[in-house]
């Protein structure tokens, strides 16, 4: 394969949705519920404190990190033409800048965001909105995107799955 980092998708509209997450919510609306789901947690159940006083600060590396993950690869995808949207379909394979470090870097950004509200609330408890939002993420939304991208894009998309870890 060309070391491209930006390839065609030469597949027809409808080859990309996928029916496995039809009744899921999207990402954004995942990522908003596990973070009001991680602030209930910690007022509900607060199991635990693990993080107390200053050492709360240290949400700001995985808020800024997420954060910058998800403007990054947002700003990536637009400059190769193609959608953030998952249901929609790829017009290009994007392996450049972020997506070098990770095949979903909005996904984890949206993970770090949770974790940084856990690590800032400091129990115990927040984290399972996170491990929740990981599962239903990878389940709902990655799993299917890559077969849809393996679909399109075929050899180039399996080369870059051999070369590039799915989450970190």
């Amino acid at each position: 394969m060309p070391s491209h980092e930006v390839e065609s998708c030469v597949s027809p509209a409808g080859a990309c949705a996928s029916p496995r997450n039809a009744r899921m919510p999207g990402p954004p609306t995942l990522l908003l519920l596990s973070l009001l789901a991680a602030v209930a947690l910690h007022v509900l159940v607060p199991v635990a404190a693990i993080v107390q006083g200053w050492w709360r600060l240290l949400a700001l590396a995985p808020l800024g990190l997420g954060a910058g993950l998800n403007l990054s690869a947002d700003a990536a995808l637009k400059r190769a033409g193609t959608t953030v949207k998952p249901a929609l379909p790829s017009m290009a394979l994007v392996t450049g800048g972020v997506f070098g470090l990770t095949r979903n870097p909005m996904y984890l950004g949206m993970l770090l965001l949770v974790v940084a509200v856990w690590v800032a609330l400091g129990t115990l408890t927040p984290g399972l909105s996170a491990v929740a939002l990981a599962v239903l993420l990878d389940h709902y939304f990655v799993a299917p995107e890559e077969e849809k991208l393996l679909r399109s894009f075929g050899s180039w998309f399996a080369e870059y799955r051999g070369r590039v870890r799915r989450w970190v």
